[in-house]
């Protein structure tokens, strides 16, 4: 059973979204203060955060920060009620993994949530019949694509959803530089002219758990005046192994 929490201060909106999850077969907890809610994100370990920008105690956006600041990487669906971008853009910036804006209809919030519960069983370790896992092995960095776990030099590194997509994608592809308007489509669906600055703190924060000197990547690169990519020249060691 999947575990959700709600935090949101309109009692009305809780009620209507736990009706709608319970009918997904999903356990239900909520809160209606942002301080409250980020103590039971950190206590209870949700499968999913549903989680207002307006909140009183402690605003939607920091709790975001504190609970990625953290480490923990639970999928976060950031609500507002505002519709202008800035919301939507700072929310991905700081690390929440999808985002309606209100009023949203139930068909969609529910498409939503099965997308996130259908990318989260690629985190269970499935073993039976499967010979060959798709496993990348760069220098001392190991991508296990089937088991969402990657590992720096034996030790495994904590990533949110987005932080791993973007690792998979650019390590996938090794030289190919995307710009940071295709990789803000390809990773979260959006199209944000001007709002490309979110890719560079998802970038910034996957750097900072796997690069050894922050200032000299090793693996990540920046292709200046295009975007990112990763090292073509680990190709080699990749496949010495």
């Amino acid at each position: 059973m999947k575990k959700v929490l709600i935090v949101e201060d309109d009692i009305e909106i809780i009620r209507l979204l736990e009706i709608h999850l319970k009918d997904l077969g999903c356990q239900v907890l909520s809160a209606i203060r942002g301080d409250i809610g980020l103590q039971k994100a950190l206590k209870e370990d949700p499968d999913l955060i549903i989680l207002d920008v307006m909140l009183p105690g402690m605003d939607g956006v920091e709790i975001c920060q504190k609970i990625r600041a953290d480490n923990i990487t639970t999928p976060i669906m950031m609500l507002t009620a505002r519709s202008e971008e800035i919301d939507k853009v700072l929310g991905l910036e700081v690390g929440a993994d999808d985002y309606l804006t209100k009023p949203f209809s139930v068909r969609e919030f529910i498409a939503r949530v099965k997308a996130i519960f259908r990318r989260q069983k690629m985190d269970v370790v499935e073993t039976s019949g499967e010979k060959n896992p798709k496993l990348m092995q760069f220098d001392v960095l190991s991508i296990d694509i089937d088991m969402r776990k990657v590992l720096l030099d034996g030790k495994k590194v904590e990533l949110s959803p987005k932080e791993f997509e973007l690792l998979v994608l650019l390590s996938s592809n090794p030289g190919k530089s995307y710009d940071r308007g295709k990789l803000l489509n390809m990773i979260w669906g959006y199209d944000f002219k001007g709002y490309e600055h979110t890719v560079n703190s998802h970038i910034n924060r996957l750097r900072s758990k796997i690069e050894p000197d922050m200032s000299n990547p090793k693996f990540i690169l920046t292709t200046w005046g295009v975007g990112y990519k990763f090292n073509e020249e680990l190709l080699e060691t990749q496949a010495n192994h």
